[in-house]
């Protein structure tokens, strides 16, 4: 075997992926699950004890990340939402509530960053 092939047969066997972050001020997700099952709950480590009948989970990822801390005061001001989590090295926030209350979280801390942050911010989707 040559020196050729064994610089082939070496890049060949191993697969290496790079993840880039792109600075920029968004918001890349901003969802609305309305009456999940329960078992989402149960994986999201979300608190079980929730009326399902009028449940709801809004979800936010957004850069940079540290923004989340901002959204997550944001949406506990302007609605009667529960913090689920809140991560400040992803950019992920997720919230509970009734869906009124997420819907109005959501609309809020959206509203805010465009408006004030001047962040470039998805349509809130909802299923």
């Amino acid at each position: 075997m040559n020196l050729d092939n064994i610089k082939e047969a070496n890049l060949t066997d191993k697969m290496r992926i790079i993840q880039e972050l792109v600075p920029g001020k968004q918001i890349s997700l901003a969802h609305i699950i309305a009456n999940p099952d329960r078992i989402l709950y149960k994986k999201l480590g979300l608190d079980p004890a929730i009326d399902y009948s009028k449940a709801a989970i809004g979800i936010v990822t957004m850069s940079p990340s540290e923004t989340a801390i901002i959204a997550a005061d944001i949406a506990t001001k302007a609605s009667g939402i529960e913090l689920g989590f809140v991560d400040r090295f992803s950019g992920t926030l997720i919230v509970t509530g009734t869906v009124s209350e997420v819907e109005s979280s959501l609309k809020a801390l959206c509203d805010y960053t465009r408006e004030t942050l001047g962040f470039t911010v998805c349509p809130i989707t909802r299923t």
